[in-house]
């Protein structure tokens, strides 16, 4: 007769939960952000700023920031409503870091509301308006010398 012996070793049972620091496959990270693994591998292709390691055979490994970084990019893209070209400019304006405190929950991104936009716009042509102006007036200097050379011409043949 053969008797089965349990012998418990201590550990945690639940093996599968790892480590702050520790690198996330491709599939863990799609779980945690609760997302298909080829919008991971899409976000690759149009944010650059997104690399993690690739080992033999092409198997993605994601570092903490990585994982900080894919939260604050999904934050941006799908709690916020921005656009990836959206996301891209946030990225470019404020940097990984913020990107990645906005996936860890310690900052916040705004959406420019339309009075903001119009407040820039308002700014952009007020600093184009002088140059603007100098350009006009380039332009009647050279109509008026050409109407003296057109009123010269005129005097002659008659």
């Amino acid at each position: 007769m053969a008797v089965a012996v349990l012998v418990e070793s201590g550990h945690d049972s639940d093996r599968t939960e790892k480590q702050p620091g520790a690198f996330r496959t491709i599939s863990e990270v799609a779980d945690d952000l609760g997302i298909p693994q080829h919008v991971l591998r899409f976000w690759e292709g149009r944010f650059a700023q997104i690399r993690p390691l690739k080992r033999a055979g092409g198997r993605r490994y994601y570092r903490p920031d990585d994982v900080d970084l894919l939260k604050g990019i999904q934050h941006l893209l799908h709690g916020r409503g921005y656009t990836i070209k959206g996301a891209q400019r946030v990225l470019k304006d404020n940097g990984i870091r913020f990107v990645q405190a906005i996936g860890r929950g310690e900052a916040e991104a705004t959406v420019p509301t339309l009075q903001d936009r119009e407040t820039e716009a308002e700014a952009a042509s007020a600093e184009a308006a002088p140059d603007a102006d100098v350009l006009l007036q380039d332009v009647l200097r050279d109509l008026r010398a050409c109407r003296e050379v057109l009123a010269g011409l005129w005097a002659g043949s008659a």
